[in-house]
């Protein structure tokens, strides 16, 4: 990660976020569901479907109001809505885990292990 383009969160700052980073997701989720409906009743061939293209480009401006806040989009899938915000705990760069359905930031895991390596924020970083 390149510090000097990164906005890095404390915990405190990624909360205070949080409120409109889950009304982005839900409208992302939101969105995938309808582009997969979509997908699935044409079959697939979504290449000329006007729909679908605006669908997509309203998405991406979804993606580009979380990269201004900060935080990054890690659910391709568009099932989970998982985003990280940068971060530093005990020196190290991470990112601070939060994943849609969830209340609050709890979580975070160092930028390589990605969700599979989620640990609990430490106490006095919360």
């Amino acid at each position: 990660m390149n510090s000097a383009e990164i906005k890095y969160f404390t915990v405190k700052e990624a909360k205070t976020t949080l409120p409109l980073v889950k009304q982005i997701v839900k409208d992302i989720l939101d969105t995938g569901f309808i582009i997969k409906s979509i997908a699935e009743i044409i079959e697939g061939n979504i290449d000329e479907n006007e729909e679908i293209k605006l669908l997509l480009a309203k998405m991406n401006s979804f993606f580009l109001e979380l990269e201004e806040i900060g935080c990054y989009y890690k659910d391709w899938n568009f099932s989970a809505g998982t985003v990280d915000f940068p971060s530093k705990i005990d020196g190290e760069d991470v990112f601070l885990c939060w994943q849609s359905g969830e209340e609050d930031i709890l979580y975070y895991h160092d930028v390589t292990s990605g969700f599979s390596g989620r640990k609990q924020i430490p106490p006095e970083y919360l």
